[in-house]
């Protein structure tokens, strides 16, 4: 098993599983487009995916509440799955009506999608920040939001925003999308680069706030493996989770996507947190 943080009553572990590729977000468009995710993630592979990573030890699941993976959430508990959920919002639906749905699956957590969030504060829209943390507070569950900005992190502290957690991602995609809307809005596609450096200003903001923190995008969404034969890929994926933690405080925990077509990533993830958490 992968060890588990306390995260309000809840056991999670240390390593959770995230849903970009079910959702057909890729960042390395050149090897395995979006469409190539949306073609191999039906529904029922989908299921299958949460059941791998249910038997390699992780136990949550940090899931996007689109009406698609609402569904895949119905049928994984309808066939018995057990994970725990969390939610991250889904922008093109009103957040109210959004949390109501997310509700019916029992989640033990939701927090407010990272670009639109950015967006919100990039605009200095206060009392919009104010009124959608009170909307997921209202909810009953653990609220968070998510950000690509340290420095969104820090202020959230320091002015003590009522959130009991940060889903952070380790690459600022903002640097480059500053006062625009989220892709979730716009529909425009995603032409991102992430830059190395980034990671270590979002570090040093994690390990100086005390709420956990979720971070994610460890594998630049999958950039660091780029250019690389097999061999590489495993050595570049063992140290990006092994800097992950090194970095990163003891009650919080790291988010994984993944692509099952070609290889068990599940597997390959969970053994590596595994080994290095445990060892």
């Amino acid at each position: 098993m992968i060890p588990t943080i306390d995260f309000f009553g809840t056991q999670v572990t240390r390593m959770i599983l995230g849903d970009n590729p079910f959702n057909g977000h890729s960042y390395i468009p050149d090897i395995h487009s979006d469409d190539e995710m949306l073609d191999f993630y039906t529904a029922d592979k989908c299921v299958r995916a949460l059941f791998e990573a249910e038997d390699n030890g992780i136990n949550t699941f940090m899931a996007l509440a689109s009406p698609f993976i609402l569904r895949v959430i119905r049928q994984y508990r309808n066939e018995g799955g057990k994970m725990h959920i969390m939610f991250q919002s889904y922008p093109p639906i009103e957040l109210a009506v959004n949390i109501n749905q997310m509700m019916a699956c029992e989640p033990i957590a939701i927090y407010h999608q990272g670009g639109t969030f950015d967006y919100i504060c990039e605009r200095g829209q206060a009392e919009e920040i104010q009124k959608r943390i009170e909307l997921i507070r209202a909810s009953g569950v653990a609220a968070g939001i998510g950000t690509h900005v340290p420095e969104t992190v820090l202020q959230a502290e320091e002015e003590k925003w009522d959130v009991d957690f940060y889903m952070v991602c380790l690459y600022n995609a903002r640097k480059t999308q500053r006062g625009q809307q989220s892709g979730f809005i716009t529909g425009k596609p995603k032409q991102l680069v992430f830059y190395p450096d980034d990671r270590f200003l979002m570090f040093d903001a994690i390990k100086k706030v005390s709420k956990p923190c979720i971070a994610f995008k460890i594998f630049a969404g999958g950039q660091i493996f780029v250019g690389k034969s097999e061999s590489e890929i495993v050595i570049a994926a063992e140290t990006a989770i092994k800097e992950s933690y090194d970095n990163i405080k003891p009650n919080d925990v790291i988010c994984v996507g993944v692509f099952q077509k070609e290889k068990n990533q599940i597997k390959e993830n969970a053994d590596m947190a595994k080994k290095i958490l445990c060892c």
